[in-house]
């Protein structure tokens, strides 16, 4: 195989062993003498726990042992944390309740765990959680969001007036009062943004192994990074050293975001493990799934923007309801606050924003982060909200965004909500999608359309996230005898392709192909203390990380090199994968000083055995991929189904390593953007709290046979915040989808007078607003 530099696309290493069915994913991994785990959860959305009887279970056949919540305490097992600590506007801190891994007293979701059951086979440990005994006082249920926000609503905290966990703010609001106020126009709008379930193809699932000799635990996870899992589960609920808990992660297949968290389960199974010195394996199954994993999104907003009279807006005030589910997941009160509001200006040049949250508890499964983040709810509400403003004013929709777009000039430019966008030429991105996606045609193809009984329409949206910055990473690069490259890494790929990246980046700086680099990753007894995978970093931090250790490498092989050909170490020059004397044809290639350097009469007397290098990498500042999105779809009117005819994407990731995985990134983010746009959103029963779309059947998914073929192309303007130029991409498709296809459907329904839709878009809703008209 070649070496391969950036802006190049080689196949990417890890299909190698994922198209043939080599890859290890968590069950895959067999432990010798493994037990089997089952879960008891509730049938109930909030509910008091007046008795739990296990003999019948603990009896049954197979059985190893079975464990309530009050066996977890007495065994000194703490509650699962909110590890994102928040103020309120007013200085007192977020109400974060109590979180066992088994419930205790109380129930405060459907498919909350109650029990866990340990049995010989996956059979045996279900046939004995059913037989587990719960009497059960069933209580007054907050279902939804909205039921949860009314004055009446049941109590999910005693102890938490009105359900609110939190009231927070950011930006300055004596001087947006004072732009509304002598606003020419107001725009004002209610917003829903639909909670999503994370559907990952592979589904969560723990394997607790417990060594009596070293007092030591591992858990065997699928996550995105392993570090993260180890510090929250040993610091938090275990009390251990970290040294006492391993965690290791195969492939794995799919996160996006939900992966990141310590779920009640893990903790369990790693006590079963340690009471019972057998490893406690639970795999989840698609049920579970829906009832259990964290939730995604879940926002009601009310948004309003003063506009002058040339059609600048000024001002952006948006004050949101933020579920948070029956408790504070990890991260929830970060994803819910500062993760996505502080970009609620979009790209647009505001001169002054409020933002106003309140945090939520419902008797629903926890909410946290997915995919985007907090980044899609906020771009949601600014492209909304400027579209609206076009139509209030007549201006269609690029001129609109034109006439507000932040100019490349301004750069770096600080927002109203205090960001700095270090670049970014979005009139650019603009045009050039403007002009691939044929706008000026579209009123042709829409009589087309209508003639044939159709409805066309064509939504455009812009978008900016905040992403790629966070805390530093570390990457260490060994060579062994034979030249061959060893990538150590702490955070972990769920899909995107990281072992490809990192390794086309040693390929590029050392001159040796890429099958000779071997990126390894998710074993927290053999890699780097890392993070973790999320907020789209891994190239623009971890990367770097990678080649400052590459940087590293040639240092230290600069001055073995003079050493092993007797040259003054100023003398040695590399280039093209080569250690040479300056001036003569003495040359060692990489290859063959990392065989000198395995041999120790070779070596200087104050040099280590081997060749390697170490890099860590602290972002001074986060990155800001920007683009454009255009959705063209037709509807039928007879069924209010969506099709798509054209989807252009114009974006800007900075510098581009690999054209090939950054366009599958951006296929799948959009995927999953018009999957919340147009079909999916987790529906619970608001008075009793009961998952109405707990199944495929009954939460749509996105479809390969309903997907647009993406006209995708960017724009490379170059990253200031990190030495590679790159920008993040994991995330942007669930940012820039959403509002294009929602604009899109507005537009082909226009001729009904339709101005408002909440997604998902579905075909049951079109055509009751059709019908309507």
């Amino acid at each position: 195989m070649s070496h391969f530099g950036k802006a190049q696309t080689p196949r990417r290493v890890e299909d190698a062993r994922l198209l043939k069915g080599a890859g290890r994913y968590l069950d895959d991994f067999v432990l010798p003498r493994q037990t089997y785990a089952a879960f008891v959860r509730s049938p109930h959305g909030h509910a008091d726990i007046r008795s739990i009887d296990t003999s019948a279970a603990a009896a049954m056949p197979g059985v190893f042992g079975v464990f309530t919540g009050d066996d977890l305490a007495k065994a000194g097992i703490g509650n699962v944390p909110c590890m994102a600590p928040l103020k309120n506007r007013d200085g007192s801190t977020v109400k974060t309740p109590d979180r066992p891994a088994l419930a205790r007293g109380r129930v405060r979701f459907a498919g909350e765990a109650v029990v866990l059951v340990v049995a010989d086979t996956p059979e045996n440990a279900r046939d004995a959680a059913e037989a587990v005994a719960i009497d059960y006082a069933p209580l007054p249920a907050a279902g939804d969001l909205r039921a949860a926000i009314q004055p009446s609503a049941p109590q999910v905290w005693n102890h938490v007036k009105g359900n609110v966990a939190f009231d927070w703010s950011i930006g300055d609001e004596e001087k947006t009062k004072a732009l509304f106020a002598k606003a020419a126009h107001t725009v004002e709008l209610d917003i829903v943004n639909n909670r999503l379930v994370p559907n990952s193809m592979e589904p969560r699932g723990a394997i607790a192994d417990y060594a009596r000799g070293e007092d030591r635990l591992t858990l065997y996870c699928s996550t995105q990074g392993g570090y993260g899992m180890r510090k929250v589960i040993a610091g938090e609920i275990l009390k251990i050293p970290e040294s006492k808990l391993r965690v290791v992660t195969g492939d794995v297949g799919g996160g996006f975001g939900m992966k990141i968290f310590v779920f009640p389960e893990y903790v369990a199974c790693l006590h079963a493990a340690r009471v019972l010195e057998r490893p406690v394996r639970w795999i989840s199954d698609r049920s579970e799934a829906f009832l259990a994993d964290t939730h995604g999104r879940d926002n009601i907003a009310k948004a309003r923007v003063a506009v002058d009279a040339n059609g600048k807006m000024t001002a952006l005030h948006v004050s949101t309801y933020a579920n948070l589910g029956a408790y504070c997941s990890q991260y929830s009160t970060f994803v819910a606050t500062a993760a996505g509001n502080t970009m609620l200006v979009g790209v647009y040049a505001f001169e002054a924003a409020l933002a106003e949250v309140k945090g939520i508890y419902s008797n629903t499964a926890p909410v946290d982060a997915f995919r985007g983040a907090g980044r899609p709810e906020a771009n949601y509400v600014v492209e909304r909200m400027i579209d609206a403003v076009g139509k209030k004013l007549g201006i269609d929709a690029a001129e609109i965004r034109r006439r507000n777009f932040i100019p490349p000039s301004a750069m770096p430019y600080k927002t109203a909500l205090g960001n700095t966008y270090d670049s970014g030429h979005y009139v650019q991105n603009l045009d050039d999608a403007v002009a691939r996606a044929d706008v000026k045609g579209f009123e042709a193809r829409r009589e087309a359309s209508k003639k044939a009984g159709k409805l066309r329409g064509l939504g455009i949206a812009m978008y900016t996230e905040i992403c790629g910055g966070g805390g530093d990473e570390t990457a260490n690069i060994q060579f062994d005898p034979s030249g061959g490259a060893i990538v150590k890494v702490g955070n972990q790929s769920n899909g995107q392709g990281h072992e490809t990246a990192y390794a086309q980046l040693v390929s590029e700086h050392l001159g040796i192909p890429m099958d000779k680099v071997r990126v390894i990753q998710g074993d927290t007894d053999v890699t780097i203390y890392s993070g973790m995978t999320g907020g789209s970093r891994a190239l623009a931090v971890t990367g770097t990380a990678v080649t400052l250790a590459v940087k590293d490498v040639i240092a230290r092989g600069r001055k073995l090199a003079a050493h092993l050909m007797e040259a003054a170490e100023a003398d040695i020059e590399f280039a093209d994968g080569s250690f040479k004397v300056a001036g003569t044809d003495k040359a060692l290639t990489v290859a063959q000083l990392a065989y000198n350097a395995h041999t120790k009469s070779k070596l200087p007397p104050d040099q280590p055995v081997g060749l390697q290098g170490d890099g860590t990498f602290l972002p001074g500042g986060a990155t800001f991929p920007n683009g454009c999105h255009i959705a063209e779809i037709e509807i039928d009117p007879d069924t209010g189904g969506v099709s798509f005819q054209r989807y252009t994407i114009v974006d800007d990731f900075g510098n581009v390593l690999n054209p090939m995985m950054l366009e599958g990134q951006v296929h799948g983010g959009t995927i999953q953007g018009i999957g919340q746009a147009l079909y999916e959103s987790c529906e619970y029963d608001p008075a009793t709290g009961q998952l109405l779309s707990g199944s495929y059947m009954d939460y749509a998914m996105p479809r390969a046979d309903r997907m647009p073929t993406i006209d995708f192309s960017y724009n490379e303007v170059p990253c200031k915040n990190n030495p590679l130029g790159v920008k993040g991409a994991g995330e942007a498709g669930t940012i820039g989808a959403p509002p294009a296809v929602i604009h899109a459907v507005l537009d082909a329904l226009k001729p009904y007078g339709v101005a408002h839709i909440d997604m998902p878009a579905t075909p049951q809703k079109i055509w009751r607003l059709i019908h309507k008209a």
